[in-house]
């Protein structure tokens, strides 16, 4: 599961946590949605990125989402691939954890990656996605923090 796109360090990061296993990817991921945008802000604050805090208002949301989300999803996937890996990917606009458990399901997943930036708030009362997905899965859950992207790195719907 990714909120967005997979940068080159992310790519390499996951691509190698198995050595020279081959790995397949089956990458999820959730176009933003407005109910999260204060804990957003917060995190932001937390993490002394103020001028980001202000302008969360401003990042698409909902269907305004869903565009940048296929973008940043077919990106991930390529770069993957690049990489020498078998991927396939979905935005999923509804009810992402159930269809977690239904890839893990249908691929007999050996493990669920959950790459993210930070998310102190729903980290401390575990709502997060890898908590949540502990609990949903039936197999082990990795949760591993995204790279930032340099500003001047250009990367699809960003």
């Amino acid at each position: 599961m990714i909120e967005k796109p997979l940068t080159p360090a992310d790519v390499e990061f996951v691509t190698t946590l198995h050595g020279d296993d081959p790995v397949s990817f089956v990458v999820l991921m959730q176009p933003r949605g407005s109910k999260d945008r204060l804990l957003r802000a917060i995190d932001d604050i937390a993490l002394g990125e103020l001028e980001q805090a202000s302008q969360e208002r401003d990042e698409p949301e909902g269907r305004e989402a869903l565009e940048p989300a296929e973008q940043a999803l077919t990106h991930s996937v390529a770069a993957l691939q690049a990489a020498g890996s078998q991927a396939r990917g979905h935005v999923v606009q509804r009810r992402p954890l159930e269809v977690l458990r239904g890839v893990v399901e249908e691929t007999r997943a050996d493990e669920v990656i959950v790459l993210t930036a930070p998310h102190f708030v729903e980290e401390f009362f575990h709502r997060d996605w890898a908590s949540q997905a502990r609990h949903k899965v039936g197999v082990p859950v990795l949760k591993l923090f995204s790279h930032a992207v340099d500003e001047d790195q250009t990367t699809a719907g960003g």
